[in-house]
C-alpha cells in the first residue's frame, strides 16, 4: 500500500540548509535600520565556513575523479582555515570593543521560541536519519568518547537483544542520542547565558535559535565528539561566578578530550587573584577523575591499553610526526607544520600574563581564539571542528557590553576544609581585597 502523499517529507541536503539558514538568520538578527553595523557584519560573515564544508563534501561524492576529488578537498581545507583566520582575527578585535549595545531580534519571543522548537525537532529527525550527506568520517574521536558509546552500546544491545534488535543499529542509536544530548544541554547553556547573565530573555532564546539555525549544527549533529566538550565549557562560562564549579567542568572537559587543556592559561590569567586556587583545585579533581574514567570506560569496553596508546601517539597532535589522516597538511613534510605550532604555543602561553583579561566578554573571545587557532595545526582534519567555539562564537556576537562582569571575590572555605587546613596546621588563605 503507497503512503500518503503527505508522509513523503524529504529533509534538505546540505546545500539547501546552508540558503535556507542564511536567509533565515538574515530575517531573524539582521538589524536592517543599521546595515553597516558590526554585528551584521558577524551575523554574515558566520556562514564563511560553510563553502569550505560544501567543498570537502563535495570531495567526497566526487569519487570517479580521484585527482579532482583530491583537488576539492584541499581547497575545502584551505577555505576553513582562512575563516578560521578571519574570526581569530576577530576574536582579538573583539578584546577592544568596548561599545555593545544590546540589539533585540526581529521576531518575539514567543515566536522564536516556536521556530526554535521546530528546528530543534528537525534537526533531532536529521539525527537519527541515515542521511545521504557523506559527512563520515569527521575525525577520529577521543577515547573516552569512543570508550563510552561502546559501554553503551553494550548495555543497551544485552537489554535489546532478546527483542531482535539489531546491535549495529542499537550503536547507531546510541551514539545519536548521546549527540542530541549534548547539543541540547549547548542550546539549553546559550538560553540560560543569555537570559541570566546578559540579562535579556531574548538574548538567551536568540543565542539558542542561532545555534540551532548555523548550518554546522545540523553538518554534524550526529558527533558528539564535536559537541560534547563545547557543551562543558559552555557552562563553565556561566558558572564563571564560581571558580571551583568552572574548573570543575574544564577539568572534565580536558580530562576527556585534550584540547581544553590549553585554555587553562588564561582562564587562571582571568581568576587572578580572585578565586585561582579554587578554579585549580576544581579543575585538578575533575581532570584526574576524567583520565581514571576514560581508563574505566576503555577497560570495560575492552580496548584497554591499546586504545590509550592508540590516542596517545596520534600524529595528529605532535607537530613533529609526519601527519597521517586527512587535512591541509596531508602530504606536507612535517617542519611545515613546526613552526605554526611554535606561534601558537607562543599564543596560548602570552595569555597568563597578556593581553588583560579582566571581564566576561574578553574571557569569551579569548577562549574562542585559543580554540580557533587549533585548527591551524591539527593534522587531523584541521578547521573541521567549528562546533568545539561555534558556541563562543554565538555569544560573542549577541553579546552586550560585559565591561562589569569580573570575577568575585571568593567567599569563605567550605567547613570540612577549613576544618582539615586547622588540622594540618595551616593558615586559611584571606580572600582578596575589592
Amino acid at each position: 500500500m503507497a503512503s500518503s502523499i503527505f508522509l513523503q517529507f524529504s529533509l534538505p541536503n546540505s546545500v539547501s540548509w546552508y540558503y535556507f539558514s542564511f536567509v533565515l538568520t538574515v530575517t531573524l538578527f539582521f538589524q536592517f535600520t543599521r546595515v553597516f553595523s558590526v554585528r551584521n557584519l558577524d551575523l554574515i560573515t558566520l556562514f564563511l565556513f560553510a563553502p569550505g564544508f560544501l567543498l570537502l563534501q563535495e570531495g567526497v561524492q566526487t569519487l570517479d575523479d580521484p585527482a579532482a576529488a583530491r583537488r576539492l578537498r584541499y581547497v575545502g581545507y584551505g577555505w576553513l582555515l582562512a575563516a578560521s583566520l578571519y574570526w581569530f582575527v576577530r576574536a582579538q578585535l573583539d578584546l577592544m570593543t568596548f561599545r555593545r549595545p544590546l540589539v533585540s531580534p526581529n521576531l518575539t519571543v514567543p515566536g522564536l521560541v516556536w521556530l526554535a522548537g521546530v528546528l530543534l525537532t528537525v534537526l533531532v529527525g536529521l539525527a537519527y536519519s541515515r542521511s545521504s550527506d557523506p559527512w563520515e568520517p569527521v575525525g577520529n574521536p577521543p577515547a573516552a568518547v569512543t570508550g563510552a558509546q561502546a559501554s553503551a552500546t553494550t548495555l543497551v544491545t544485552n537489554a535489546s537483544v532478546s527483542q531482535g534488535q539489531d546491535p549495529t543499529d542499537v550503536k547507531f542509536y546510541v551514539e545519536r542520542t548521546l549527540a542530541v544530548a549534548c547539543h541540547a544541554a549547548v542550546v539549553v547553556g546559550l538560553f540560560f547565558v543569555g537570559w541570566k547573565i546578559f540579562a535579556d530573555l531574548p538574548t538567551g532564546v536568540a543565542a539558542g535559535m542561532l545555534y540551532l539555525l548555523l548550518p554546522y549544527t545540523a553538518y554534524h549533529i550526529g558527533q558528539i565528539h564535536h559537541v560534547w566538550p563545547a557543551a562543558l565549557l559552555l557552562w563553565a562560562v556561566f558558572w564563571y561566578r564560581r571558580p571551583t564549579l568552572a574548573g570543575a567542568l574544564m577539568g572534565l572537559a580536558a580530562g576527556t578530550t585534550f584540547f581544553p587543556l590549553l585554555l587553562l592559561p588564561l582562564w587562571m590569567h582571568f581568576y587572578r587573584p580572585r578565586g585561582t586556587g579554587r578554579f585549580l583545585a576544581g579543575f585538578g579533581l575533575t581532570w584526574l577523575l576524567g583520565l581514571a574514567g576514560t581508563l574505566l570506560v576503555l577497560s570495560t569496553a575492552g580496548r584497554f591499553p591499546e586504545g590509550m596508546w592508540q590516542t596517545l601517539h596520534l600524529a595528529d597532535w605532535y607537530p613533529w610526526k609526519t601527519p597521517v589522516a586527512e587535512s591541509v597538511w596531508t602530504g606536507a613534510h612535517w617542519a611545515y607544520r613546526v613552526p605554526v605550532f611554535a606561534v601558537y604555543v607562543g599564543y596560548v602561553a602570552t595569555l597568563f600574563a597578556w593581553p588583560a583579561v579582566r571581564n566576561l566578554g574578553q574571557l569569551i573571545a579569548s577562549s574562542a581564539g585559543v580554540l580557533i587557532g587549533i585548527q591551524f595545526w591539527f593534522a587531523d582534519r584541521g578547521g573541521v571542528y567549528v562546533l568545539w567555539y561555534l558556541p563562543l562564537l554565538v555569544l560573542m556576537v549577541l553579546r552586550p557590553n560585559l565591561a562589569e562582569l569580573r570575577p568575585v571575590n571568593p567567599g569563605p572555605l567550605p567547613t570540612l576544609v577549613r576544618r582539615l587546613l586547622r588540622q594540618h596546621d595551616v593558615a586559611e588563605p584571606k580572600s582578596p581585597v575589592a
